[in-house]
């Protein structure tokens, strides 16, 4: 296992976390930037506000990408489990 195969493996890595957190981090990220816009509109400044609606639009997200989300996980993780025998060898 020389040092390229191993920054390979933790670029895959890092690309596969990147991919499968982006759909739960870019709703939260939209909600809560509409709901701040609407709060310095209307001049309301309650914290607990924007909780149940990223709750909501973050578990939305993940019925819609679930299925891809864990398609994508599972197809990494044989990739990784097929590529042991080159990197011990």
């Amino acid at each position: 296992m020389t040092d390229s195969d191993i920054i390979s493996l933790a670029l895959q890595t890092m690309l596969v976390a990147l991919k499968l957190s982006a759909p739960i981090l870019v709703t939260s990220l939209v909600i809560g930037f509409a709901i701040s816009l609407f709060q310095s509109m209307t001049q309301i400044q309650e914290f607990t506000l924007s909780f149940v609606p990223k709750l909501i639009g973050v578990g939305i997200a993940l019925l819609v990408c679930g299925n891809w989300m864990l398609h994508t996980l599972v197809d990494f993780t044989i990739h990784l489990y097929d590529g042991i025998p080159a990197l011990l060898s």
